[in-house]
């Protein structure tokens, strides 16, 4: 979160499997809630993935995914997209982007402790975030991409949590729900290791995850 105005995000690799699907979340104007220890800022992460093993004493921002493929995805790449975020920090200004040309149909479904959320382009803008606040969203996202050898790749991020050049802890759940008569999922990354679970059964994959840095998943399909 940031006391500042909010800026332009950071220029990126345009690559289609490396941001199909962004999240920025950044602050603005006035001053942070303490859900935020800048105390200790002289040892916060400056950029590097770190998982963490073990959840910080103030419960993090928990960004929550579900993204469901259908047979119409094999062949668009458009997914359906339900996402939740709890325990957003209490600061006076916050947004959610997405990349513009992998994004649509995106709506506020519900929200609370927040004074307002509204969609503005390929973006959320929330003003007045208290503590306890909750968002959810919907959309569809063009997250799947086939490389043309019977394999598909569904990647998403970079999930990110940051307060002008530091990073915080941050928490992403994500489910992915597909046609399992139709592909099969045969490789999840990252892989499983202390602050990473991951989840497999026929048709689903669930990863919980628990971090400071960036991070950028990625789950690859076979085609049945």
């Amino acid at each position: 979160m940031s006391r500042r105005p909010l800026a332009s995000p950071r220029p990126r690799s345009t690559n289609a499997l490396a941001l199909l699907l962004s999240l920025t979340l950044a602050g603005a104007h006035g001053r942070a809630d303490d859900e935020l220890d800048f105390a200790s800022a002289r040892g916060v992460n400056e950029g590097h993935l770190r998982f963490l093993a073990t959840a910080p004493v103030r419960v993090p921002h928990h960004h929550q995914n579900r993204i469901v493929i259908d047979a119409d995805s094999l062949a668009t790449g458009w997914v359906g997209l339900v996402q939740c975020h709890d325990h957003l920090d209490a600061v006076p200004r916050t947004q959610i982007t997405f990349r513009d040309d992998h994004v649509r149909d995106l709506r506020v479904e519900h929200f609370e402790n927040i004074d307002s959320a509204r969609v503005d382009g390929a973006s959320v803008q929330l003003i007045g975030i208290q503590r306890g606040a909750r968002l959810c969203l919907s959309a569809e996202t063009r997250a799947l991409h086939d490389r043309g050898d019977g394999i598909w790749v569904l990647q998403n991020g970079p999930y990110l949590r940051r307060f002008l050049d530091g990073y915080y802890p941050m928490r992403v759940s994500l489910q992915v729900e597909y046609p399992v008569a139709l592909m099969t999922a045969i490789d999840v990354s990252p892989v499983p290791q202390p602050g990473v679970v991951i989840e497999t059964q026929a048709g689903a994959v669930r990863l919980d995850t628990l971090f400071e840095g960036e991070l950028t998943t990625r789950i690859q399909f076979q085609r049945k």
